[in-house]
């Protein structure tokens, strides 16, 4: 039988120090492989623009410089619309879809795991099958909605469609179904907890790692959308946009192009890092015997 040992008064099962140093040294070398294409990213955007044309290319910059990221910041100050503007735009929609969707998914998904009503399978089913179907499929459709509702050229014709992302209604249901007992809700239900405070009080923070999955999703979406057939005012238009426009002007703009990839990534991986860590923590951490 293997030994056991005591590690901080939990009983682990024993392994040599050579497997505990082996494991480090392989896990440490696929995180470094994992992070290269960040570093290649970040390294490009300090590349002066003879190094950036440079064959065979560089994987690290050898003189470094801040003029891509000022050209950047040049060329959006001469921008007809303030620059800030476009910043709102997808800072503004992101967070509104995001949390809505969010809000509408998770209460559906409650109420689609938790609650017997007739049709209930149906619906989940139609679901299930709007899963196979992309976006372009349904663009038509959704146009003449967004116009028939007068969404069109608001932020309201971004907004509105994340809120009916289908699959994170999937994904939260899937996850209440196993995560959450049915005999927890039922005791809440006897001390007189109403549907709304059950699944805000306690089927929510059960499956706290669907719905930090589903602000990954979701706000990372959103960040990097650009044009939309909704959308036809400049002033409403998304970062992901000015970006692309800025940096359309050919060679002589390369290097405002690799700074701009990098400020588009950094709030995503920001939110993906402090997502993440939460999630480790709460799977980690959080469990309950049914």
């Amino acid at each position: 039988m293997a030994r056991l040992r005591t590690r901080k008064h939990r009983v682990v099962l024993s392994r040599s120090a050579g497997g505990d140093a082996g494991i480090t040294v392989v896990l440490t070398l696929l995180g470094i492989f994992m992070f290269l294409p960040m570093v290649y990213v970040i390294s490009q955007s300090l590349k002066p623009l003879d190094e950036l044309w440079m064959y065979p290319p560089r994987f690290i910059v050898q003189n470094p410089t801040l003029s891509n990221f000022t050209d950047l910041f040049t060329l959006m100050n001469d921008s007809w619309v303030p620059f800030s503007r476009y910043i709102f735009n997808t800072v503004f929609t992101s967070v509104m879809g995001t949390f809505g969707h969010l809000f509408i998914a998770s209460m559906c998904a409650y109420a689609l795991a938790k609650i017997k009503f007739p049709g209930g399978k149906l619906v989940f089913t139609t679901i299930q099958t709007s899963l196979m179907f992309h976006q372009t499929v349904s663009a038509i459709t959704g146009f003449m909605l967004m116009s028939a509702f007068r969404m069109v050229d608001t932020y309201w014709a971004i907004i509105v469609p994340a809120w009916g992302y289908t699959l994170g209604l999937y994904l939260m249901k899937q996850f209440m179904d196993s995560a959450v007992p049915d005999t927890v809700l039922e005791s809440a239900r006897l001390d007189g907890a109403s549907e709304i405070r059950t699944y805000w009080t306690i089927a929510m923070p059960m499956v706290k790692p669907a719905w930090l999955t589903l602000i990954i999703y979701s706000f990372q979406s959103l960040w990097n959308a650009g044009s939309s057939i909704y959308i036809y005012s400049e002033q409403l238009k998304s970062f992901n946009y000015a970006i692309g426009q800025i940096t359309a002007g050919g060679i002589k703009r390369a290097g405002a192009s690799a700074a701009a990839t990098v400020l588009m990534m950094m709030v995503p991986i920001l939110v993906f890092v402090i997502s993440q860590s939460n999630i480790i923590e709460t799977m980690g951490s959080s469990g309950m015997k049914d």
